[in-house]
């Protein structure tokens, strides 16, 4: 394979993007600890709009950004704003593993929503693999959920929910951005998403803001998150979806979990137990079940 001259392979990339989401959990619990869920969110999407903006004047894409201005501010909502919310609030609650396991149920999600909005019906195995992957959600929820509050007045329901609404959130955005949004050069969404989940959450953020200012290691983590898990992230989504396509890169979900996990057992102490691994296996059985494409059909062209 011939790899052009100053450029990594696709694979590395592949390896580093996941390896940056999968810190992205464990960041956002290190923020969260003084800064509370919804200011770490905001931060968050400030600082990735930040790192976003210069790419994108420095492309020319100022005045698309302008005529779409609308429709990013809702796709911000829906791409950024409530599903970073919902995982930051989860993760006060559950381990960075366990959330970044059903963060990888998002392509089920995204295939439903785009079967019953966009009328792309899936054919006999992804409708499989549809119902594998959402039975191995059903089988971690129900070991894992529970709606009886802890000492510090939160319960693990409620936070499997709030990823679950998450990744409901990542398959409308993605289905809107399909039929609003197409032809639009990727780095237009993703910095119009960010800059339209800091506007919806400026206000939240200022509002809800810590009475004390938060330490050194919240500050660093929430940077961490926002420069190389958001902005820089979302870069090497970018150059994956154009030496891969789409179908390929979207599977970097797969790999989020094991660098998730690690994290969380080396930095947080947590723990993975044996049910989890057989329920990640079988959500991310069915999910790359259900992302198989199409067989073509017999015929004349």
């Amino acid at each position: 394979m011939n790899i052009p001259q100053g450029k990594p392979p696709w694979q590395l990339e592949f390896l580093l993007l996941a390896s940056l989401w999968g810190g992205s959990f464990l960041f956002t619990r290190l923020a969260n600890t003084e800064f509370g869920a919804l200011p770490t969110v905001g931060v968050r999407v400030a600082v990735a709009s930040l790192c976003l903006l210069p790419l994108l004047f420095w492309q020319g894409h100022g005045r698309t950004l302008l005529r779409h201005s609308k429709q990013l501010l809702l796709v911000g909502m829906l791409n950024s704003a409530i599903p970073f919310v919902c995982f930051s609030y989860a993760l006060l609650a559950i381990s960075s593993g366990l959330a970044s396991i059903l963060n990888a149920t998002v392509p089920l999600f995204g295939a439903l929503i785009a079967w019953g909005w966009l009328r792309d019906r899936p054919g006999g195995s992804r409708i499989l693999g549809l119902a594998i992957g959402f039975l191995g959600v059903a089988m971690l929820a129900w070991d894992k959920a529970s709606f009886k509050p802890d000492a510090s007045g939160l319960s693990t329901g409620w936070a499997v929910l709030a990823c679950l609404l998450a990744c409901l959130c990542y398959g409308i955005s993605a289905s809107y951005t399909k039929r609003y949004l197409a032809g639009l050069p990727t780095l237009v969404t993703a910095t119009g998403s960010q800059l339209g989940a800091t506007v919806g959450l400026a206000l939240p953020t200022w509002w809800l803001w810590p009475a004390q200012m938060p330490g050194n290691t919240a500050w660093l983590a929430v940077l961490v998150v926002g420069l190389f898990c958001t902005g820089l992230a979302y870069v090497l989504f970018f150059s994956l979806i154009e030496k891969v396509g789409p179908s390929r890169a979207i599977t970097v979900t797969f790999v989020v979990p094991v660098f998730a996990v690690v994290y969380g057992m080396i930095f947080l102490h947590e723990t993975i137990t044996p049910w989890m691994l057989v329920c990640s296996a079988v959500i991310v059985f069915g999910t790359a079940l259900s992302l198989r494409p199409a067989a073509p059909r017999a015929g004349p062209p």
